[in-house]
């Protein structure tokens, strides 16, 4: 004859079991998330260097994704001519190194890394509107969009670890 505790148990473990479930399938949703956002970092610094050959090696087209650090430093190797190119290439190299920095660190979910990229991507913009670069303005506004969701999502990773 069953008393009833045992079922009672069971079915107290079973929620829990699936409360657990739960709460690990919001994490890896929210890990994915963060990382997804992350990578938008990593799109930046590579466009960003086609371009910047694109310019290097004189060519006219421009699909329009500048950063606005590396369009003035772009613009002074095109002022100085052949011997600024290779310091030119370098400095654009060091920029976009620096979101590729970003873009690792984000996708661990580390926060900071997210509000200093989106910081000094911000400053970056600033210097598009200057030299009204309207494409790659448009980029940079959603670009940050999508990296805020990023932002935002590793906040809920760091808050369910």
């Amino acid at each position: 004859m069953s008393t009833g505790f045992g079922t009672a148990a069971l079915q107290s473990s079973e929620r829990i079991a699936h409360v657990n479930e739960r709460i690990a399938v919001s994490k890896m949703v929210a890990a994915t998330r963060a990382r997804t956002g992350a990578k938008w970092f990593y799109w930046i610094a590579v466009l960003s260097i086609i371009n910047s050959l694109i310019v290097f090696y004189g060519e006219k087209f421009d699909f329009g994704v500048w950063l606005g650090f590396t369009s003035v430093v772009d613009t002074l190797v095109k002022r100085a001519g052949s011997a600024g190119s290779i310091l030119g290439i370098v400095i654009n190299a060091l920029v976009a190194g620096v979101f590729i920095a970003f873009g690792y660190f984000a996708t661990k979910a580390k926060r900071w890394a997210f509000l200093v990229g989106m910081a000094l991507y911000v400053v970056d913009g600033l210097l598009l509107i200057e030299r009204r670069h309207i494409l790659s303005l448009g980029f940079h506004t959603y670009a940050l969009y999508a990296i805020s969701r990023g932002l935002a999502a590793a906040k809920r990773v760091q808050i369910q670890l």
